[in-house]
């Protein structure tokens, strides 16, 4: 049933032969599976494929020395060599010069997509192979190395395109960062690699905030330092300057409002102008008359700032030798403990004289640390 058993017709035994003997070994391999069913042909396929092995491995051993090792190369020429084999056509010529074209695209393949340590433009890759090649001719001819101006000359290619090739080469094989720096010191690579400093991106704001800072009145620049550097609480910053944190509060708030409008402006605003509206945490106190008696007004927080100023006015009202002296507080936000001081100071002189004294309209927080000092205040 199958005549294509003959003699004439059959792969020639593996042997070591000439690079003509492929062509007939072909031959005889397409005459042989002519009339074969494809469940049948994988015999013959291995033979042929075996009987070109010593072939592919010449070509392989052209691009040794490269980097690569020589048992991948093979193993990358031998599937070239199957793809041959499998893609061979009788009618389309030499089957010697269809695998030795496929066999040396599939090892060029292999040296551009697969071996780079970094990603590397085809073009660059291609080129890099036409300057080693050339460079190897070259050097053979010169007996020296040769010159990028020669390597341009031999490729027609610009200087600067050669100088790229060589300078991209180096991204093949990637030195380690672990590798070892030299001698007995147990230094790597990586460790004299520099890293990114994220604190340069704030280098401008820290300069520019640096210098708006001195803009600012000591008292704020101060509870700034000591809550953004020192990682003080608002309550330990309070205590330390003998003010509430209510207060501490709104002085940073305020500072902070400031430094952000200095520096998204052109050129800073004033920090203090005869516009600006009066700050709700400072001590406000005012004398008036009341017909025989006299009304001290309080309003802000009565800091330790603010309470030798509301100890003169309470001794200037009890002074007076009114028939009564009246501390309005609506409208203070807070007393420490010298504000609670000053108050004490007062009622003491007023019952030494003789003077009724009252505290009236007494905010609920404020009413509750009176309380608790002694001082009761009338009930509005």
């Amino acid at each position: 049933m199958f005549g294509q058993t003959s003699t004439t017709t059959t792969t020639p035994p593996p042997t070591e032969r000439g690079l003509e003997d492929l062509d007939s070994a072909a031959l005889a391999y397409a005459a042989r599976i002519a009339g074969l069913p494809p469940e049948r042909r994988g015999e013959a396929r291995d033979d042929l494929v075996r009987f070109a092995l010593p072939f592919a491995g010449r070509l392989a051993r052209r691009y040794r020395g490269r980097g690569e090792p020589l048992e991948d190369l093979e193993q990358v020429a031998r599937l070239g060599l199957v793809n041959a084999v499998d893609r061979y056509d009788p009618e389309r010529g030499s089957f010697t010069a269809y695998a030795a074209i496929t066999i040396v695209g599939e090892i060029k393949r292999h040296f551009r997509d697969r071996t780079w340590g970094v990603h590397v433009p085809r073009r660059l890759r291609d080129l890099i192979l036409e300057v080693g090649q050339a460079t190897a001719a070259l050097t053979s001819e010169l007996s020296r190395a040769p010159s990028v101006a020669e390597l341009s000359a031999r490729l027609e290619t610009p200087q600067e395109e050669i100088l790229a090739a060589l300078e991209s080469a180096a991204g093949y094989s990637p030195a380690s960062l672990n590798a070892p720096v030299g001698g007995e010191s147990s230094a790597e690579f990586g460790d004299l690699v520099g890293e990114s400093d994220n604190a340069l991106e704030s280098v401008d704001d820290r300069v520019t905030v640096s210098g708006l800072l001195h803009r600012l009145p000591w008292r704020e620049r101060r509870i700034l330092a000591m809550r953004f550097y020192g990682n003080q609480t608002q309550a330990e910053i309070a205590a330390r300057f003998g003010i509430s944190q209510m207060h501490v509060s709104r002085l940073l708030s305020r500072a902070l409002t400031w430094l952000r409008q200095a520096m998204l402006a052109d050129a800073p605003p004033p920090w203090q102008n005869g516009a600006a509206e009066p700050d709700p945490g400072k001590t406000r106190i005012s004398i008036r008359q009341n017909g025989d008696g006299v009304v001290v007004e309080v309003g802000g927080e009565v800091d330790r700032d603010g309470a030798d100023q509301l100890r003169r006015a309470m001794l200037e009202a009890v002074n007076g030798q009114p028939s009564e002296v009246v501390v309005d507080l609506v409208g203070a936000g807070g007393f420490d403990a010298g504000g609670i001081a000053a108050l004490m100071a007062g009622r003491d002189a007023a019952e030494r004289t003789g003077v009724p004294l009252r505290l009236t309209r007494v905010q609920p927080a404020v009413r509750r640390s009176l309380t608790a000092a002694g001082l009761a205040p009338a009930r509005d």
